[in-house]
């Protein structure tokens, strides 16, 4: 069948996958059953198609579509390899732009603690990629620690076969698995070792197995949310009410279940290549379940002791529409104030976007005490021309953000004015990226407005470098031995004084008085 035919149906499918008007059901239907059918010539059709389908089974409309797109992303590895077989390539379906499609793989310098943890769960799907590997000199300066002999081939002469010496050192180990376990060997703590790893570049080739693709990943649930009406607008969000109801019951899981919990979240970043500090280095012992409501489930979890940042308290959170992975959130808090990072995989931004965000933003303000949400300027567009093709700015100005330097909301309000009163004005791109210069705030607590304005983390440490501040430190530490970081949080906001200093160290630009 002709390109042309697949990609009309196509069209038509994109266009009504989140429409909820009577009749459209069967519609969908119809498309499904025809496109089922077809062949596909071309990668870019079938990633379309993929993503399409992964919508619609975030956000069916019934039972019978959810059958339909799950019977289709069940035979798409199928599809990958017909491509194949017809000499398509399909090295672009490994981009990480669409990464983690059954019947591919993903390739990278994975980290340490994120290799041996595929090691330890899915030891048949990762192995070494030597085909991407590029410098041996680095291999010299270590491998030398757990091969008796190899100084006398690496130190001197050319063209050192490093493959072979692997081989001939491992026995009937494979590659990875036994240069994992050396490195777990070497007498250094966790942390120099995984430093030590990282340093090789080593590439690593993981073929996922269904279940942990994008195509195939789920949660187990029985009941599924059917959207019967139209999805909810962001003009329907007010987000200051949004934080103020009640937060959705939070259940602690048991250590098992956090586990897995915690590997379902690690292994969707993996497939899309992210490597996210809370997943990584997730604490099983606690972690949190929430029913969001509408199907939305939302895993929140902290870091162990041993893995904290010596001043913010860490806690990520993965999100689930009907059992799909759909986002993730990491927040980064000080006192009241936290650092908020919300990515909803642009696969399902044609959904609910401005409800999810502010029901995840209602667990965390419950779970942590914090009143003021932060955004990174990266988060809003700068130096990141993703958020500027996704309206990322307008999107959180609309909530009710305010950008915290005076030229930028002077811009701001320039703006506001010309949307208002030109019919289809838009913001040109350069505009966006004067706008996405400034962090931006949402401060509930309106008598504490302003206060971190000027904070970053990082002026602290400038600072550090040049001054003493051990006193300051050690009340920090104390604080941050607590069982769980939200305990440290509410400790730290009693201490008037600390809060006081903290903010006038994090929002000074002079780093020696």
């Amino acid at each position: 069948m002709p390109r042309a035919n697949t990609t009309h149906l196509l069209d038509q499918l994109d266009e009504v996958k989140n429409k909820f008007a009577p009749n459209v059901a069967r519609r969908i239907e119809r498309l499904l059953n025809q496109i089922e059918r077809k062949d596909f010539s071309d990668t870019d059709s079938l990633v379309r198609y993929h993503e399409i389908l992964l919508f619609l089974r975030a956000y069916p409309h019934n039972a019978s579509i959810v059958r339909l797109t799950e019977k289709e992303l069940r035979g798409f590895s199928r599809r990958v390899a017909s491509l194949r077989d017809r000499e398509i390539d399909v090295a672009l379906l490994e981009h990480p732009e669409v990464s983690g499609i059954a019947g591919t793989s993903v390739t990278d310098t994975f980290g340490f603690y994120i290799v041996r943890r595929l090691l330890q769960t899915r030891p048949s799907q990762v192995a070494l990629d030597w085909e991407w590997f590029e410098d041996e000199n680095r291999l010299a300066e270590t491998w030398p620690r757990f091969m008796p002999l190899l100084e006398e081939d690496a130190m001197v002469e050319a063209n050192v076969p490093y493959r072979e010496w692997l081989r001939a050192a491992r026995g009937n180990r494979p590659e990875l698995a036994w240069l994992i376990e050396r490195f777990d060997e070497l007498p250094r703590d966790e942390k120099e070792r995984a430093e030590l790893f990282d340093s090789q570049k080593l590439y690593v080739r993981w073929k996922p197995g269904f279940n942990s693709t994008r195509t195939g990943m789920r949660l187990t649930r029985r009941n599924l949310f059917y959207h019967h009406g139209p999805l909810i607008q962001r003009r329907e969000i007010d987000l200051r009410k949004e934080l103020e109801q009640p937060p959705p019951y939070l259940q602690r899981l048991s250590l098992d279940e956090g586990e897995k919990a915690a590997d379902m979240a690690r292994e969707a970043s993996t497939i899309r290549y992210r490597e996210l500090y809370g997943f990584t280095h997730a604490d099983p012992k606690y972690v949190y379940h929430a029913e969001l409501g509408r199907g939305v489930e939302l895993f929140l979890m902290g870091v162990p002791a041993e893995k904290r940042l010596p001043l913010r308290a860490v806690h990520s959170a993965m999100i689930y529409k009907n059992s799909v992975p759909i986002g993730y959130f990491e927040g980064l808090s000080l006192f009241e104030r936290m650092e908020s990072g919300f990515n909803l995989y642009y696969t399902f931004r044609d959904g609910e976007t401005a409800w999810l965000y502010a029901r995840t933003l209602n667990v965390m303000r419950h779970f942590t005490g914090v009143t003021t949400f932060a955004l990174d300027p990266y988060q809003i567009g700068y130096e990141n021309e993703e958020g500027i093709a996704s309206g990322a700015f307008w999107f959180y100005r609309k909530l009710g953000f305010r950008p915290t330097r005076r030229d930028v909301l002077a811009l701001v309000q320039k703006e506001e004015q010309k949307l208002a009163a030109r019919s289809g004005y838009r913001t040109s791109a350069r505009t966006l990226r004067k706008l996405a210069e400034s962090p931006m705030v949402f401060e509930l607590d309106q008598e504490q407005a302003g206060d971190w304005d000027r904070f970053q983390v990082r002026k602290i440490g400038f600072r550090a470098q040049r001054q003493k501040i051990t006193k300051l430190l050690s009340r920090i530490m104390r604080a941050k031995s607590a069982p769980e970081e939200t305990t440290y949080l509410e400790l730290m906001r009693r201490d008037l004084r600390l809060r006081y200093e903290i903010i006038r160290l994090g929002s000074s630009t002079d780093y020696t008085d």
